[in-house]
C-alpha cells in the first residue's frame, strides 16, 4: 500500500533524472558572439537568350585569394607572449609614549600613582607575483562585417574533443587589409581589439580546478 502511494513520486523523480542525463549528454554549442558568418546569398541572374556575355558571369583575372568580403574566411596565426611581474614591500611602524608624574593629593605626594603609558604598532608585507602565457598555433576565422575605412571585423572559434575533454579557443578582433598576407593568413599580433579566449570543459578541466574548499581558503573571505 505504502508503494502504490509512492508510486506516482518515484516516477517523477525518474523522469527528472532522465532529463537531467540527457541534458548532460547533449553537447553544449557554442557562442553565438564567435559564430562564423555566411556570406551574402545573391539572388540569381536570370539569362539574356539574346546576348554572349550574361551578367554576373564575370571573373577577375587578376584577383588574389585574401580575404575582404563577409562571410571569407581567414586564418590567424597564433603566436601571443605575456610577462608579467609585480613586487610590493610596505613596512608602517608607529609608536607613542605616554608618561604621568608623581601626583598630589591633599597636599601629599602619593608616588604609588605614578604610571606610564607606551604603545607600538608595526605591520610589515612583501610580495612578489610573476605570470607568463604562451600561445602558439592557428585558427581560421570569417569576415563578420567590412567598416567603412575598409577594415574587416572577423570571428570564430575551434572546438577539440580529446579523451572526454573538450579544448576551444575563440577569437574576434578587427584585421587591416594590407597585413594579410598572400597566403591569407594574418598574425594575431596585428588584430586590434583582439578578444582571445583559450579554454576546455571535462575530465581534464575539472582536474586542474580547486576544490570548493581551497577557493574559500584562497577567496577574500577568508580573515587571515
Amino acid at each position: 500500500m505504502i508503494f502504490k502511494q509512492r508510486r506516482p513520486y518515484i516516477l517523477l523523480c525518474l523522469i527528472a533524472l532522465a532529463g537531467t542525463l540527457t541534458g548532460c549528454a547533449t553537447p553544449k554549442g557554442g557562442d553565438t558572439k564567435y559564430l562564423a558568418t555566411r556570406p551574402i546569398e545573391v539572388a540569381p541572374v536570370k539569362n539574356n537568350t539574346g546576348s554572349i556575355y550574361q551578367a554576373g558571369t564575370s571573373l577577375a583575372l587578376f584577383e588574389d585569394i585574401k580575404a575582404k568580403r563577409v562571410g571569407d574566411i581567414l586564418t590567424i596565426v597564433l603566436d601571443e607572449r605575456t610577462n608579467a611581474e609585480k613586487t610590493a614591500d610596505t613596512t608602517v611602524d608607529k609608536s607613542s609614549e605616554t608618561g604621568i608624574g608623581v601626583p598630589k593629593l591633599f597636599g601629599q605626594v602619593v608616588p604609588e600613582m605614578e604610571n606610564s603609558l607606551s604603545a607600538g604598532h608595526k605591520f610589515e608585507t612583501e610580495g612578489d607575483s610573476k605570470q607568463s602565457n604562451k600561445l602558439e598555433g592557428s585558427i581560421t576565422v570569417t569576415v563578420a562585417r567590412v567598416l567603412s575605412n575598409g577594415n574587416l571585423v572577423v570571428q570564430g572559434e575551434k572546438w577539440i574533443t580529446i579523451n572526454h575533454g573538450e579544448e576551444f579557443i575563440r577569437i574576434r578582433g578587427v584585421v587591416r587589409p594590407m597585413d594579410i598576407g598572400s597566403d591569407n593568413s594574418v598574425s594575431s599580433t596585428k588584430v586590434a581589439d583582439a578578444q582571445i579566449l583559450y579554454s576546455g570543459k571535462g575530465t581534464l578541466a575539472r582536474a586542474n580546478k580547486p576544490g570548493w574548499l581551497t577557493e574559500f581558503f584562497l577567496s577574500p573571505l577568508m580573515p587571515f
